[in-house]
């Protein structure tokens, strides 16, 4: 899945992101309200998890605005308030789900997943395809050819940034931003690591490669 994390507390969105990308998600995080209520409106998500007190402008704020603005992105609310107002004045404004803090990844993980399939009104909105490749994004299975092809965390979420962006050439640092979501040295040869990786299951097996070299710009899926 591709989650929207907004979060100010630097230690709990680094928790948290690294969570659910070590499970294959791609998660990119905003530090502020208006930053989160931004993307949320501009991009599509699969799902978001929201802090209520943010700077700029708080959790219960930015959902009721993208709700107004006709964002349907499932929304897991986050907070320290653990009274039955507090979460009724949540979930009025649109979240879908509310978690208190101190949580456990666990949960969170489990309540993300429970929000995604009660999103998905059709098997089709559930998966990504390319070709005879395809990656469902509840299961987090991948097949090509009808054969179902086995990856890691990082090759999965690899996997799933070429299926949402088929026919459009990736720079190394567009992959880092969303494979590993902080700064790394653009030099670095872990995307072409990663990268070879990911071919050898999903195109030395096959006639067609898929996965293709753009020299001097980056990596494309294409046919």
């Amino acid at each position: 899945m591709r989650v929207l994390l907004v979060e100010d507390d630097e230690r709990i969105a680094e928790y948290v992101a690294n969570g659910l990308r070590q499970e294959g998600h791609v998660v990119e995080v905003a530090a502020d309200g208006e930053d989160g209520l931004s993307r949320l409106a501009d991009e599509e998500y699969d799902a978001a998890i929201v802090d209520v007190m943010l700077p700029r402008r708080d959790g219960v704020s930015l959902v009721r605005e993208a709700r107004r603005r006709g964002v349907g992105t499932p929304t897991l609310m986050l907070s320290a308030k653990a009274e039955v107002p507090d979460r009724i004045v949540g979930l009025r404004a649109g979240a879908d789900d509310y978690l208190t803090k101190p949580f456990s990844f666990a949960e969170l993980s489990a309540r993300l997943s429970a929000l995604a399939r009660r999103a998905a009104r059709a098997p089709s909105s559930t998966r990504l395809s390319y070709a005879d490749l395809e990656l469902d994004l509840l299961t987090r299975r991948a097949r090509r050819g009808g054969q179902d092809i086995e990856l890691t965390a990082k090759e999965l979420a690899l996997l799933e940034l070429f299926l949402r962006n088929p026919e459009r050439v990736l720079s190394k640092t567009m992959i880092l931003e969303h494979v590993w979501g902080y700064d790394f040295d653009p030099q670095t040869n872990v995307v072409d690591v990663l990268v070879h990786r990911l071919r050898k299951v999903v195109d030395h097996p096959f006639d067609r490669p898929l996965i293709q070299t753009v020299r001097g710009l980056g990596y494309v899926l294409r046919e």
